[in-house]
Parts: structure tokens; C-alpha cells; sequence
């Protein structure tokens, strides 16, 4: 007689295969790349890398601003999106912000009438631009159907047009104290910290990032479920917009001057930064946390290079390579993941 195999016992007998967080991943990354920095500054500069106080401070600053960015990207790409306009919406809005943040006893303002505002006014303009720019790309994105890629990219190039048009091409620079002060010291840092709280807390507890998740996972699943999945691509949009806005008022007091050139290439390096958190291409996954995680190991890297004193030529042939590598890494985790 033939024993008949009891499925329940079966699937009990199985071991559980359990992926951990991708968060712990970047973090053992994180530290692994620390550690091997720390021995070679021990082997070749004879110093070390870590107890540094100075060149913490200074990496975690280079990076804060375009991790503002990255918050905003990051929730573009967990919907499936992706957004290549930031870093010339950050040059645009540098450029309009600092126009009318500009003190009057500055003889060739660009606009005499309007200096020594108020700090709200070039704030909240630099702000509103960034939402325009966002609000143009998710209507572009959600009714004309055109790929993300290509409504990003034309907003790229005409921000960027934008940013040399708006003076032709000369510097903005001369601020009032108080707009000054946003870039003063740590206070980029601290912007950082709170829009990344902020954020984290927004996608992980609230309908706006059950919704986000969702688009990214399947959109149209999304739309059966009773998504509005437009309006909230626009929304989506439009938040990065802001925040690259917010950077671009960060970046321009922070250097008290504003110019066209001003967040090139700053895109990608938010994209790879959070692609290396974890936040995934195909959509549907990804965090605040990790895409922190992911701007402090890029923070490491390029400080650590410079640390080494290898030439910046070779820096920007490595961010290169880890852009591609994070996209590579991806692919890899994305089809782990469907086998598990």
C-alpha cells in the first residue's frame, strides 16, 4: 500500500528562508568600507580616516545637499519613476532664490527694488519653483503617458537653459545675512536630517506611502484598488520638485552665491544613492533609511579617495563605476528575490 504524504508535515519539514532587511545589508556595507578605509589611511597616509572629527563634518556636509535630493528621488523610483531633472532644477532655483535674497548696498542686484526681503520670500519662492518644475513633470508623466525618463529629461534641459538664461550666465551672489545663515555651519545637515525623518515617517505610517508602494508594485492592481493613480504620481513629482528647490536654497547659501552650473551630475548621484540603499528600479521597494545609508557609504567613498589623495579625475571615473554597479546590484538583488 502506497503512503500517502502528508502536506502539512511536508511544508513543516521545510526550512523557512528568511531575506533580511535590505537596510542591514547597506549598513554591513557601510561599516566593511569604512573599516578598509581606516587600515589604508594607517597604511599609506599613516593616519587614520575615522577619528577625523574635521573630515567627518566635511564629507557628511558635501553630501547633505544632494540627499535632500535623493529623498525626493527616492520616492519617484519606489513608483516605478525615475527623475533626471533634479540637479538642474537645483541650479535654476540657486540662481532665482539668491536674485531675491540679494542685499541692497549690492550695486548691481538683479533686481535693485527688490533687495534686503525678507528670508521667507526668497525661501518660499526657490520652493515654488522647484514645485513647478515637479508639478510640469508629473502632469507630463501622468496624462500625456510619455515615459518618466523622457519628461525628466526635457525638464533637465530646459531648467538647465533656464539656470544660464536667467542672468546670461553670470554669478548671483551677495546675500543677506539671514538667508546666508541657512547654509551656515551644520544647518545642511540638519535640513537633511529632518526632511529625512520626515519622509521616512510619511512612506512608512500614512496612505500617501501605502499608495506610493503600491503604484510601484503593480499600477495596475493600484487602479483596481481604487488608487487615483495620476493624482498621486503628481503628487509624487511634485514633492521632488520641492525638495530639490529646498537643495537648491540650501546649496546657494551655503556657497553665499548662486551659478548656472550649479547641481550638474547631482541626479545620478542621487539616483545611486539610493539604488545602493536598496530602493529598487523596477519599483515598489525601497526606503528613506536605507537611501541615508547609501549617501554615507558614497559620502565615504569619495571622502576616503580624497583621503588617499588619489587624483579627482579618477573620483569622477569611480562615480561612474558605482552608479553602475548600484543598477548592476540591483538586478542581481531583483532576481534573487524571484527565486526566493
Amino acid at each position: 500500500m502506497t503512503e500517502v504524504a502528508n502536506p502539512t508535515k511536508t511544508s513543516e519539514a521545510l526550512p523557512v528562508r528568511r531575506n533580511r532587511p535590505a537596510e542591514i545589508n547597506v549598513l554591513i556595507g557601510l561599516l566593511v568600507i569604512a573599516i578598509v578605509f581606516e587600515i589604508l589611511g594607517w597604511l599609506v597616509q599613516g593616519q587614520s580616516f575615522l577619528a577625523n572629527g574635521e573630515r567627518l563634518r566635511i564629507m557628511i556636509l558635501q553630501v547633505s545637499v544632494v540627499g535632500i535630493i535623493a529623498i525626493g528621488v527616492t520616492q519617484v523610483i519606489i513608483t516605478g519613476g525615475i527623475d533626471l531633472s533634479s540637479g538642474s532644477v537645483v541650479g535654476a532655483t540657486a540662481m532665482i532664490a539668491m536674485s531675491f535674497a540679494q542685499v541692497s548696498t549690492y550695486p548691481r542686484a538683479v533686481f535693485p527694488g527688490l533687495t534686503d526681503l525678507p528670508v521667507v520670500v526668497p525661501i518660499a519662492i526657490g520652493l515654488g519653483c522647484g514645485l513647478l518644475a515637479g508639478l510640469i513633470n508629473g502632469l507630463l508623466i501622468a496624462y500625456t503617458r510619455i515615459p518618466p525618463f523622457i519628461a525628466t529629461l526635457g525638464m533637465m534641459v530646459t531648467a538647465r537653459g533656464i539656470a544660464k538664461w536667467y542672468t546670461k550666465g553670470q554669478p548671483v551672489s551677495f546675500p543677506t545675512d539671514s538667508y546666508a545663515a541657512i547654509g551656515a555651519g551644520m544647518t545642511p545637515v540638519l535640513i537633511f536630517i529632518a526632511m529625512a525623518i520626515l519622509f521616512q515617517l510619511i512612506l512608512r505610517y500614512t496612505i500617501y506611502g501605502r499608495h506610493t508602494y503600491a503604484i510601484g508594485s503593480n499600477e495596475q492592481a493600484a487602479r483596481v484598488s481604487g488608487i487615483n493613480v495620476e493624482r498621486h504620481l503628481i503628487l509624487v513629482y511634485v514633492i521632488a520638485g520641492v525638495l530639490a528647490g529646498l537643495a537648491g536654497v540650501v546649496l546657494s547659501a551655503r556657497g553665499l552665491t548662486a551659478q548656472s552650473g550649479m547641481g550638474v551630475m547631482y541626479e545620478l548621484d542621487a539616483i545611486a544613492m539610493a539604488v545602493i540603499g536598496g530602493t529598487s528600479l523596477a519599483g515598489g521597494r525601497g526606503s528613506i533609511v536605507g537611501t541615508t545609508l547609501g549617501m554615507l557609504i558614497f559620502g565615504v567613498i569619495i571622502s576616503g579617495f580624497t583621503f588617499l589623495r588619489i587624483d579627482a579625475y579618477y573620483q569622477e571615473m569611480l562615480k561612474g563605476l558605482i552608479i553602475v554597479g548600484a543598477v548592476v546590484l540591483d538586478v542581481y538583488r531583483q532576481r534573487y528575490r524571484g527565486r526566493s
